[in-house]
């Protein structure tokens, strides 16, 4: 018998890959946060495809996604990643990167954790949805605005609330998987 998925993700190997190990499971892992971040801006008007292909660039332009190592790029670090065929190179996109890496390491010297002041906002649990239907995943939800808002007045950038709504999906705030994907459960299970 065949396994039920999540239909976004029978592209490829590697989209089936990322869906059945990692979309939807609740990170609290500060340094993986920091990687989902800088890829689902990186997404902005492109899919995520594109970017997931591209993820192994991204790991080793960005230093294992080090955000005390990102915060400190200069000029030549931009010029080094706009440059980089192994990423998206767009000037706009690698600048908010390293702004968001600062803001990033205030936000866990604030909080202990970016952990912290990520999971505050669904109370520590990751809500649990009951989708039946792609079609009735949404884009964007009033708490995904309620962060993307909280997130631009720390100083972040490329943290829209459609970005962040699939920021909260990837890192498993919300468990979007479709109630007859194998997943769906084993993503709702307690950690």
């Amino acid at each position: 018998m065949a396994v039920q998925r999540c239909s976004w993700c029978e592209g490829s190997d590697a989209y089936r890959q990322y869906h059945d190990t990692e979309w939807g499971v609740p990170s609290r892992d500060d340094r993986h946060l920091f990687e989902l971040l800088i890829l689902e801006g990186a997404q902005a008007g492109l899919s995520w495809s594109t970017v997931l292909n591209r993820r192994e660039g991204y790991r080793a332009a960005y230093q294992g996604f080090d955000a005390d190592q990102v915060a400190a790029y200069g000029e030549d670090d931009v010029a080094r990643l706009v440059a980089d065929p192994g990423i998206i190179r767009n000037q706009a996109k690698v600048r908010s990167s390293i702004k968001n890496a600062k803001a990033f390491l205030d936000v866990a010297g604030e909080f202990g954790s970016f952990s912290t002041y990520l999971w505050k906002f669904v109370n520590d649990k990751p809500v649990q949805n009951k989708w039946t239907a792609l079609d009735q995943v949404p884009a964007v939800t009033p708490l995904a605005a309620t962060i993307s808002k909280d997130l631009k007045r720390r100083g972040f950038g490329f943290v829209g609330p459609t970005i962040v709504y699939a920021y909260m999906q990837a890192a498993g705030l919300v468990n979007d998987h479709l109630v007859d994907c194998f997943r769906h459960e084993e993503c709702a299970r307690p950690g």
